[in-house]
């Protein structure tokens, strides 16, 4: 009898071009990042794993994924800092680029003509990381601590594959998530960004414990979760609700010199708020880009000033189609 073939799991609801959907391959990303071996374990289904509560556990699995996947070598982040999950960081990518492809004949614009500028760019740095590996676009990341700042310019100045695709703006104040930030002459494709979702330091540390709960960890007073982060990247006054409100009110001035604006939107609840500010301010076209992994549902937000046929436009004159 010839032996049963076998087939990969794949990862529900991640983009069908997403590196990730089958289940993660722990010889071949410790061969790519042996580092991680340390830290792989079998789990009590027989599984090959990693304790997702450990926060030098998964760094070790997202260096691994960067290297083995995109090639990129050398990623590190300050202590305390998120660390992203990447499969889900590349379906929001995934989906941009279809948004772009839609006013482009249903090809991907790709290179580094495609700008794109992302809102609190992170330590991590992993939207440009994974956009230009992914597409080879060219970033503009904002920040407004100055040691993420430092980290992202950091990851790209040491990997020889992502040399002249980011450039790094400091804000100097926190209450501008888009104003102040480009030049009166530049332009962009669109805007990322993974808002703090909470609205204050309580609700930011009963989510850590929600999440532990839901691997199966002890709920500690205090817990130290790989998706931890600093304040200022999980909780800011009036939570995700009011950073994208603002945002959506910054986009306005800016309407010309951007295509499409966009944010994750954590929380359901907020959309109809979204979308109806989003209309009063004029856009002409939205999107609502829905995305998921397994039993975790998430969606990104999209708007423009610019009407279908000015899309089109736009693509033959900046990306050459």
């Amino acid at each position: 009898m010839a032996p049963k073939k076998t087939f990969p799991a794949i990862k529900s609801g991640l983009h069908p071009r997403n590196l990730h959907r089958e289940r993660y391959d722990f010889p071949a990303l410790i061969a790519s990042h042996p580092a991680l071996a340390a830290f792989v374990h079998t789990n009590s289904h027989g599984d090959a794993s990693v304790d997702f509560a450990d926060p030098a556990a998964v760094k070790a699995l997202n260096a691994a994924l960067l290297a083995h996947f995109y090639g990129i070598a050398h990623w590190d982040i300050p202590p305390g800092y998120l660390c992203p999950p990447i499969p889900g960081r590349a379906d929001y990518l995934h989906n941009m680029a279809d948004l772009l492809a839609s006013s482009n004949g249903d090809a991907i614009p790709r290179g580094q003509a495609v700008r794109v500028l992302d809102v609190g760019c992170g330590a991590n740095a992993i939207y440009p990381m994974l956009g230009h590996a992914l597409y080879g676009w060219s970033f503009v990341g904002t920040e407004i601590d100055p040691v993420a700042l430092k980290n992202a310019e950091k990851i790209f100045a040491d990997n020889l594959s992502l040399t002249g695709a980011l450039e790094m703006r400091l804000q100097t104040y926190s209450e501008d998530i888009l104003q102040n930030s480009i030049n009166s002459n530049e332009y962009f494709d669109f805007t990322l960004c993974n808002p703090p979702f909470h609205a204050s330091a309580e609700e930011s540390a009963a989510g850590s414990q929600r999440k532990l709960r839901n691997i199966g960890k002890e709920v500690t007073e205090k817990p130290l979760l790989n998706f931890e982060g600093l304040s200022h990247e999980l909780w800011c006054e009036g939570g995700e609700r009011e950073f994208i409100r603002q945002m959506i009110r910054q986009s306005r001035p800016l309407s010309e010199h951007i295509l499409w604006f966009s944010t994750l939107v954590s929380k359901q609840e907020n959309l109809p708020q979204i979308y109806a500010q989003i209309e009063r301010i004029g856009a002409r076209n939205m999107r609502t880009l829905d995305m998921a992994q397994g039993q975790k549902i998430s969606r990104a937000v999209a708007w423009s000033f610019y009407s279908t046929a000015e899309m089109e436009k736009w693509a033959r004159s900046r990306w050459g189609k």
